[in-house]
């Protein structure tokens, strides 16, 4: 089926539409580092191509209609996430969901395809939400909803995920939820390993190769053991040798005597331990408030900078690379070469915390008959 991809970021909703034999007609992206990225990656010529939804007529969008079956949107969701002031609709950004809704009533497609934020149900104590599908209802369609996590679609991320489809009455759809992933992380492989330079400032690293079709970010399955932690404060800066990027500081005088890395959270214990293989989320490492910091053997949730490490085999950390994020999102390497053209590491990082991941699209797209 034809859909028109809105709020397309770097084309994730595509991607995994694409894989389902989906065709894209058209899309709108108004960040311009998004939209070179997206451009770089996707065949769009001869495409309808908008910036600003806002700015998009109700004429624009009626001549659509019947042309149009599917319209794909992850809106955004900071008015929506814990991570943000969870504003709502009176933030302008929550107001955006009003512009898929204004975009359903001209085209008419058969589905609406939606993502956001796992809080989004539970905002303003779910009357948002409620609000949401009372909308849709009076534009004619029948909403189902899922959380997914990526971690159980291939790629080794927790990010939990709301995703809503709708279906227009009248039409023939089949139901799509619920979907049961498969947590696939055990098929990643690897085999072998190789020196790069490509992590911030040029220093040498040991990365791994792996063996599942480009999803290959540097975590093992490694474990570690020790004796009562030493609890420490994540940090940034050099460490004895100088090299740039690795938080905390952390020699191997220190892992030889523990085996493993304490970090400090605001838990009861006050600090969850890392141990060779894990992830360890760096942002606000003043917080007396922050838990969840230590992913077992995945990332955590990708976020829209570089704040995120991966404990090394000499119990040093260091950050993960933009290809290792857009790894973690299902983006194949070619896509993230083409991108990386056009685009500097920091609109990189905030390309795939703003992203879908690829693989969770493509399985309800298979859905979408």
């Amino acid at each position: 089926m034809n859909f028109l991809d809105l709020f397309a970021g770097i084309g994730g909703f595509r991607l995994g539409m694409e894989r389902a034999v989906h065709k894209c007609v058209g899309y709108c992206e108004i960040d311009k580092f998004a939209r070179a990225s997206y451009q770089a990656i996707h065949d769009t010529k001869g495409e309808i191509d908008y910036k600003d939804i806002t700015e998009v007529t109700n004429e624009e969008f009626r001549k659509l209609k019947g042309t149009v079956d599917i319209i794909c949107g992850g809106f955004p969701c900071q008015a929506f996430s814990i991570a943000g002031k969870q504003l709502g609709f009176e933030d302008a950004r929550g107001t955006l969901f009003y512009e898929i809704a204004r975009a359903a009533k001209e085209i008419k497609p058969r589905y609406l395809f939606l993502e956001n934020v796992r809080n989004l149900l539970s905002h303003d104590k779910g009357k948002t939400f409620t609000t949401m599908l009372t909308i849709l209802d009076e534009l004619g369609y029948d909403a189902e909803w899922q959380v997914l996590n990526s971690k159980n679609f291939g790629v080794p991320q927790n990010r939990e995920r709301v995703f809503i489809v709708g279906h227009l009455r009248g039409e023939c759809t089949s139901r799509v939820f619920p979907i049961r992933g498969e947590n696939e992380k055990s098929n990643i492989k690897q085999i072998g390993n190789i020196v790069t330079t490509e992590s911030f400032g040029g220093n040498p690293q040991v990365g791994r190769i792996y063996s599942v079709d480009g999803i290959s970010p540097t975590l093992n399955t490694m474990q570690g053991g020790g004796r009562e932690p030493k609890i420490l404060q994540i940090g940034r800066g050099f460490n004895k040798g100088g090299v740039h990027n690795i938080a905390p500081t952390i020699t191997k005088n220190s892992y030889q005597e523990n085996n493993f890395l304490s970090i400090k959270e605001a838990t009861k214990q006050g600090y969850a331990i890392a141990n060779i293989g894990d992830s360890i989320n760096l942002s606000h490492p003043n917080s007396k408030t922050r838990r969840g910091r230590v992913g077992k053997n995945i990332a955590n949730t990708l976020l829209t900078s570089d704040e995120q490490g991966v404990v090394l085999s000499d119990y040093k950390i260091r950050k993960l690379t933009p290809r290792e994020c857009w790894r973690l999102q299902g983006f194949p390497d070619w896509a993230f070469d083409k991108a990386q053209k056009v685009n500097s590491n920091s609109q990189l990082y905030k390309q795939a915390g703003n992203s879908v991941t690829v693989n969770v699209i493509e399985e309800i797209a298979k859905r979408l008959k």
